[in-house]
């Protein structure tokens, strides 16, 4: 396992949530373009709700950070990023030093259920 994937594991653990953006009007969530991965599309995900709030500027000022429990994220959120073919972005940065760390979706899902706790 990849040491930000594990890193990003080891956050999300004790709290058993992560995060994501989403219109507070809409609900939509942010979803772009991969970096990585030709004809793909990323979620950005962060390990806290502070990782989070910093992206809510510029074009994602109208989101806030949602809280996606490891319980609903495999229960309910697997299969559709499967089906529209979406990778995971850990941490999410933006800038031109950002490092996008991306993954395919099983991989990231496998290791959330090695820590859920049920």
């Amino acid at each position: 396992m990849a040491e930000t994937l594990q890193q990003f594991i080891a956050q999300v653990k004790t709290k058993q949530t992560l995060w994501a953006l989403q219109d507070s009007e809409t609900e939509d969530w942010v979803v772009l373009d991969s970096v990585h991965f030709e004809n793909a599309e990323t979620m950005p995900l962060w390990s806290s709700a502070e990782l989070a709030k910093v992206h809510c500027t510029e074009q994602w000022q109208d989101y806030q950070p949602a809280q996606i429990s490891i319980a609903d994220w495999l229960e309910y959120w697997v299969d559709d990023l499967k089906e529209d073919d979406v990778v995971v972005g850990l941490n999410w940065q933006e800038g031109d030093n950002a490092e996008c760390y991306e993954l395919e979706l099983a991989e990231f899902t496998l290791a959330l259920a090695e820590v859920e706790q049920l």
